[in-house]
């Protein structure tokens, strides 16, 4: 390997790295944190944050709210040709929040409802076309970690670092749980749990795009790590791919 000019040192190398951008994938079942270590990766990288599953969820909230069919494929159609997803930051470095034409749906793409239907809407032919379309397109300047379920396999196959999430569906069960129970006090663990195995048979055996760990993908277990301990494990692997890049160009 070829010495780095002695002029610029660490200086250059940080430079050459700041070039550099990869994309990151990262897929897995529900509620096994991808977002979350998407953000924290996203922000320690200085890389954009794209929530695919957010997408899906705006589009669900959209299709609800107009009650539209999705046995009629012209209803479906209709619908598409009238939404227009944007992720405008919120205020915080790294961080962005989903608008529905125009408006922030960050909080209304949560509820239990939404939950329940995402998953049949997402796997609408015409719906995933249109996702990925708008997906493919926030990754042409590279720079990205995008989660959701797809993404390694479908929306960037050539991705440099494709990470599978998976948990113990206790562990799921218990992380979804305590993120839904302020809102709603009556639900049941139970509940949880069947929604959750509802949606995983749908998102891996749907004929459009299933869930699935690409064969490239790293497989990260994260029922007994920490936010911060699966953070470092994720980072350390991009950083490893940045160095190599950088060492066969120098």
């Amino acid at each position: 390997m070829k010495r780095l000019p002695s002029i610029c040192g660490s200086l250059f190398l940080l430079y050459i790295c700041s070039m550099k951008k990869i994309i990151i994938t990262i897929d897995g079942y529900s509620s096994c944190g991808k977002s979350t270590l998407a953000r924290q990766l996203a922000s320690r990288l200085d890389y954009v944050f794209i929530d695919s599953g957010a997408m899906y969820r705006a589009i669900t909230l959209y299709f609800l709210e107009h009650k539209t069919d999705i046995k009629d494929e012209k209803a479906i159609s209709d619908a598409l040709d009238q939404i227009r997803l944007e992720f405008i930051n919120n205020g915080t470095p790294g961080q962005s929040d989903i608008h529905l034409n125009g408006d922030n749906v960050e909080k209304a793409i949560r509820t239990l409802k939404v939950s329940n239907h995402v998953s049949d809407i997402a796997a609408l032919e015409a719906v995933r076309h249109f996702a990925v379309s708008q997906q493919q397109a926030m990754g042409e300047k590279k720079g990205i970690v995008m989660d959701g379920r797809d993404i390694g396999t479908t929306v960037f196959p050539k991705a440099e670092l494709k990470i599978f999430m998976t948990a113990s569906i206790e562990v799921r069960t218990h992380r979804r749980y305590d993120e839904l129970k302020a809102k709603y006090p009556d639900i049941s663990l139970e509940e949880v749990k069947d929604n959750l195995l509802k949606r995983d048979l749908i998102d891996s055996t749907r004929k459009i795009s299933p869930l699935r760990q690409a064969k490239d993908a790293i497989t990260l277990d994260n029922s007994k790590l920490s936010m911060p301990q699966q953070l470092d494990i994720a980072a350390g692997w991009a950083e490893e791919i940045l160095k190599g890049q950088l060492a066969s160009k120098i």
